[in-house]
């Protein structure tokens, strides 16, 4: 039968209401005739009072035998409590295991982080957990919701491609029907074919990277985010992305507070609010350098370094103008300096590093092919691509956001793999 009673229905009922409910147990405690359950369910965390001469005895031996995660169904009468949480306890009339358990369940106070991941579909049960998914999808909403009042169009876009977005080192071969394929890095391309019709569009799927790091921050399949634009460049792109981080997160963290209650994250909702600071490459490397940290001229900023540049910054700030070398070969050049590109990066403050990258795309087709030969690549890979550019081509820029990175910045988050239900790392694809 459908389930239409939740646990946070109950919290709000006026005392001496009758109520049932099926959920959980969390945690037992006996005290002779009198069993203690916190049950809880997908809304929040009950207490249950099962009484002897209250309860019927098959009822108090049901409660008082049960094991931790069984499914119970419970009848009773709704009384205030303020030692309870939510201030409200159900003493029970009917208890009745609906799911029982076999031996003690796998996780407990004090398990470590890795037998958590190996339990993640346990794990997946705690509180905490929960919490934080209720963010991801509050989060995921919010985005969704400012794309779509903003005029954009969603799109969903292959996962199998056939050329390199991002760089051939980070793709994932898959065989395609005794074809060579690989599974999407970004939808970035198929974006751009888009919006010569439809002229604002954005996808949210995942994206997959073959990527050896072994940082807090990296997953070898995240949910992407992203967006490209036509008619826009550098400074409109970066408008564009100011706000829609800073006021879907904050929508998502006002829906929010109980969850960040019980997960003891604050936040001042002003340090989200744009516009953010834009800094330039070169003038990151000064910031290093005063930091102890040195970094010769043209060299990519990796987890380190921006943990480094971060730690002094209480907000959000653009990262711009990376050089030439360290961008796909897509990046258009700025007009005014050859060396350095239209690009741009979010980072996100105290140590979290990159959340967004994007930037200007190369629109005129010569300059496209000059970039892709000098990366080395075969222009016959790209030969949809390029006719973007013999057919009325446009000024267009475009952004990846990493939901995971933002989720895991917005929350403190010690790793990003706290970030998704189930995480794929270089070592992890179990379960």
């Amino acid at each position: 039968m459908l389930k239409n009673v939740f646990i946070k229905d109950i919290l709000k009922m006026p005392e001496g209401s009758h109520a049932e409910v099926k959920a959980w147990i969390r945690n037992k405690r006996l005290h002779g005739r009198l069993v203690f359950l916190d049950l809880r369910d997908s809304t929040g965390v009950l207490q249950v009072a099962v009484k002897g001469g209250v309860a019927d005895q098959r009822s108090l031996e049901a409660a008082a035998s049960a094991g931790r995660e069984s499914l119970v169904l419970v009848e009773g009468v709704v009384r205030a409590d303020s030692r309870a949480p939510g201030g409200v306890e159900l003493s029970a009339s009917r208890v009745k295991v609906l799911g029982g358990v076999e031996g003690d369940f796998p996780i407990k106070k004090g398990i470590g982080s890795r037998a958590l991941l190996d339990n993640r579909h346990l794990h997946l049960r705690s509180v905490r957990v929960t919490a934080i998914m209720k963010i991801r999808a509050r989060l995921l909403r919010a985005i969704r919701d400012w794309f779509e009042r903003n005029g954009f169009i969603e799109i969903n876009c292959p996962t199998f491609i056939t050329a390199a977005v991002e760089g051939g080192a980070t793709l994932f071969k898959v065989d395609y029907f005794g074809r060579e394929a690989y599974l999407t890095q970004s939808v970035q391309f198929y974006q751009e074919a888009a919006i010569y019709g439809l002229e604002r569009v954005y996808s949210i799927q995942p994206s997959f990277r073959a990527e050896k790091s072994k940082t807090r921050r990296h997953l070898t399949e995240f949910w992407h985010v992203e967006a490209e634009i036509a008619h826009v460049g550098l400074e409109d792109l970066m408008r564009v992305i100011e706000r829609l981080v800073g006021e879907s997160c904050i929508t998502a963290l006002q829906e929010s507070g109980e969850e960040l209650r019980l997960l003891d994250r604050s936040y001042s909702l002003e340090m989200l609010e744009p516009p953010y600071d834009r800094i330039k490459y070169s003038e990151a490397l000064e910031i290093l350098e005063s930091k102890g940290v040195s970094i010769p001229w043209g060299s990519d900023l990796g987890a380190d370094e921006e943990k480094v540049l971060t730690e002094g910054f209480e907000r959000p700030f653009f990262l711009t103008h990376f050089p030439r070398e360290t961008k796909a070969f897509y990046h258009r050049a700025d007009p005014s300096d050859s060396r350095v590109t239209l690009s741009a990066d979010l980072l996100a403050p105290k140590g979290y590093g990159e959340v967004v990258g994007g930037g200007e795309r190369i629109y005129d087709l010569d300059e496209l092919m000059g970039r892709i030969a000098a990366e080395g690549l075969d222009a016959r890979d790209y030969g949809w691509y390029l006719d973007l550019r013999r057919y009325g081509s446009v000024q267009h820029a475009g952004f990846g956001l990493g939901l995971e990175r933002v989720l895991q910045w917005l929350l403190g988050l010690r790793s990003i793999k706290s970030a998704c239900l189930f995480p794929r790392t270089r070592a992890r694809i179990y379960p």
